[in-house]
């Protein structure tokens, strides 16, 4: 004979009803909804989040906000203008007397051109910076009205007449 079950026959643990495509399209739309609102909820930087109750050492609190905490004025206002850089002059303004006198008794002019009249090769730039004071000192000679033709009419004067006498 055969042995009766306790459990019933009817509704065990058998196959489960399938669901309707309704019902499919509803869990979906809730999953979808509960993954939505996953995150921070929003101002959370401006409002600087959860506040603690006490205060470490009595120091006030650190401000959780990022950046420069320097104010921006928002009204319109004149704007800041910042001072012209007037470049330096090389030299102090000098009447031109003064700086004839200075460029005639400057030692490394004089140096250079002893090395000139002694017959070396002076380098590029040397020879740049003596051409450029020499230039100086003749326009300052003749704002100045001075002339150092005279000297060299005189000497070319008696190269001619030494010329002539000599009959060479």
């Amino acid at each position: 004979m055969k042995q009766q079950t306790s459990a019933p026959r009817g509704k065990g643990p058998g196959k489960q009803r399938r669901k309707t495509r309704e019902e499919l399209n509803q869990e979906a739309r809730d999953r979808k909804r509960q993954k939505k609102h996953s995150g921070h909820p929003a101002g959370s930087r401006a409002n600087g989040g959860p506040k603690s109750s006490h205060v470490k050492g009595g120091a006030s609190q650190k401000d959780p906000r990022v950046g420069s905490k320097k104010p921006i004025p928002l009204g319109v206002s004149e704007p800041v203008t910042k001072p012209q850089h007037q470049p330096k002059s090389e030299k102090p303004m000098l009447t031109p007397q003064a700086e004839l006198e200075l460029l005639e008794n400057d030692e490394r002019l004089d140096a250079l051109l002893e090395r000139l009249e002694e017959g070396e090769n002076l380098s590029a730039e040397e020879r740049a910076w003596v051409d450029e004071k020499l230039d100086r000192i003749d326009a300052l000679m003749q704002q100045l009205g001075l002339s150092y033709d005279d000297e060299e009419d005189e000497e070319s004067e008696e190269d001619m007449m030494r010329l002539l006498k000599g009959g060479s």
